[in-house]
């Protein structure tokens, strides 16, 4: 098991760099944290803290034993903090590893790592993609195609730790799907942590549970992540983020009892004053 106190600090790489890609996908090139912290304070508390905009459709006077909507409120210093994890310098080298379809063929590497897993066209390589939008050497391929990830592909982030993004299971998963993801899950001896993806349009699968049981049975800490929450209606997302947190408040020993919500989606701000960092390492693209 993890180290409690890590728990909030890898969710803070999961809320901030996916703010940052979104407002690096708005303005074509990477910002830093700074020019987030020039918005309007709906505008900042909205990109960066997007249930408590659910809060308030939410009855005052509900009843206690009601699943309650539980916000992750990092502070913005610990926000920037993590953004430093994700932007490549030259003492911070963010860069591709390699690939592979089998535990024995996976890198030998000492440092931690977490792991990325979720149904084929949740959104993982989007994901992945906004959180090295400050290390843009750094290829991480996106399609529209289900099933575009066909193997385990590894990323160095920095002195840090390894990042893993998993195939995608369900539809057009590889056929080797099951043997590769649960032998990484089961004998990877230094996975820290594992995020698993849900789509907030449908919410919890079949193939979501099989996931779930999996991080359970190997007794894996693990972390739920809420994508395309700009898809649904507010009325729909703050439905199915209040069902998933009954699941995992009931159903569930090793998930992390807050949801990180996350879009690719770009918001209606106006950019403002650019500060560009460092630019990042030279990187080799995975191979799929």
């Amino acid at each position: 098991m993890a180290a409690p106190g890590l728990l909030p600090g890898l969710g803070r790489l999961i809320e901030m760099p996916s703010a940052l890609g979104r407002l690096s996908r708005a303005y074509s090139k990477p910002h830093a944290f700074t020019e987030v912290l020039q918005l309007p304070k709906m505008e900042l508390t909205k990109l960066v803290f997007p249930l408590q905009e659910l809060q308030r459709h939410l009855l005052p006077d509900a009843k206690p034993d009601l699943i309650q909507l539980r916000i992750f409120d990092p502070s913005l210093e610990a926000i920037a903090r993590a953004q430093s994890f994700f932007t490549a310098t030259p003492r911070n080298r963010i860069e591709y590893i390699s690939s592979a379809v089998r535990l024995d063929h996976a890198p030998d590497l000492p440092r931690r790592e977490v792991c990325f897993i979720g149904r084929s066209n949740v959104g993982k390589s989007s994901l992945i993609k906004a959180l090295f939008s400050l290390a843009p050497e750094v290829e991480v391929r996106v399609s529209k195609t289900p099933g575009h990830t066909k193997k385990m592909d590894f990323f160095k982030v920095g002195k840090y730790f390894t990042l893993v993004d998993m195939p995608g299971y369900g539809y057009r998963a590889p056929e080797d799907f099951v043997d590769m993801v649960e032998t990484y899950l089961k004998e990877r001896k230094n996975l820290l942590r594992t995020f698993l993806l849900v789509d907030s349009v449908v919410g919890i699968q079949k193939a979501d549970n099989i996931a779930i049981e999996m991080c359970e049975e190997f007794a894996l800490p693990y972390v739920m992540v809420l994508t395309k929450i700009d898809k649904p209606s507010k009325g729909r997302l703050l439905k199915q983020v209040l069902e998933i947190q009954k699941f995992v408040d009931t159903k569930t020993q090793g998930c992390f009892p807050q949801l990180f919500p996350v879009s690719s989606a770009p918001p209606t701000v106006a950019p403002g004053p650019l500060s560009v960092g460092s630019s990042a390492p030279a990187a080799t693209s995975p191979t799929h």
